[in-house]
């Protein structure tokens, strides 16, 4: 028996990541190396900043965020690259599949490979520096939806680097600057009114994002 009409759009996507989500899993280099920097980064700014844990304690949540945005670079150029290469991307291009389909399936699995190992460790990182603990589950809360926001980034950066050389440059001038609004936002857990600015530029970010890299993956493919 066929599946209905409205479940067959679904099958594809679940499917590619499901897929994307096992592949990372064969290659642990690509979450455990992220993961590893972002606590290398916690472990060793104090060391620059000194040991005032009140002055830890206030730069706590910038320390993770930007260790988190950096972090979140480190796969951009693996994420299409290797398909791109084998010829996946063009043989899901001829079956049909949409190339927003492919960096939305992507963009998920990067944020269950990169973000739900950054939520394990971040509380781990925000004890060492000192944070309190009445801020680290707001914290927490803003990694959740800022981890889905820079994996979007991330995949924007990836199609619109694909192929290019020299694009580790690039990608910085991209992210970077896009990600300043979820930096000021969930870098200050204890302002009123800033976990849910932080949820907002992440979800727009996770929107708008599938649609740009779907265009750059098609001008790169042409």
């Amino acid at each position: 028996m066929s599946q209905p009409a409205s479940s067959q759009p679904a099958a594809p996507f679940g499917r590619l990541v499901r897929r994307d989500v096992e592949l990372m899993a064969g290659r642990p280099g690509e979450w455990l190396m992220p993961l590893a920097f972002f606590l290398l980064v916690a472990i060793l700014l104090p060391f620059a900043i000194g040991p005032d844990p009140e002055l830890l304690a206030r730069l706590a949540p910038g320390i993770l965020w930007v260790g988190a945005l950096l972090a979140s670079l480190m796969p951009v150029s693996t994420l299409f690259a290797l398909d791109a290469a084998d010829g996946t991307i063009d043989q899901l291009m001829v079956r049909g599949i949409a190339t927003e389909t492919l960096a939305a399936a992507r963009m998920l699995a990067l944020w269950a490979g990169f973000g739900l190992p950054l939520l394990f460790s971040a509380p781990i990182a925000a004890v060492m520096l000192n944070l309190d603990m009445a801020l680290i589950g707001r914290l927490m809360a803003g990694l959740a939806a800022g981890a889905l926001g820079l994996s979007a980034l991330a995949v924007v950066a990836a199609s619109v680097t694909l192929g290019a050389r020299g694009g580790g440059g690039l990608v910085a001038l991209l992210v970077i600057p896009l990600a300043i609004p979820m930096l000021l936002f969930g870098s200050s857990p204890a302002e009123p009114g800033a976990l849910g600015l932080c949820i907002a530029s992440a979800l727009m970010l996770a929107a708008i994002a599938p649609f740009a890299a779907g265009m750059a993956i098609r001008a790169g493919r042409a």
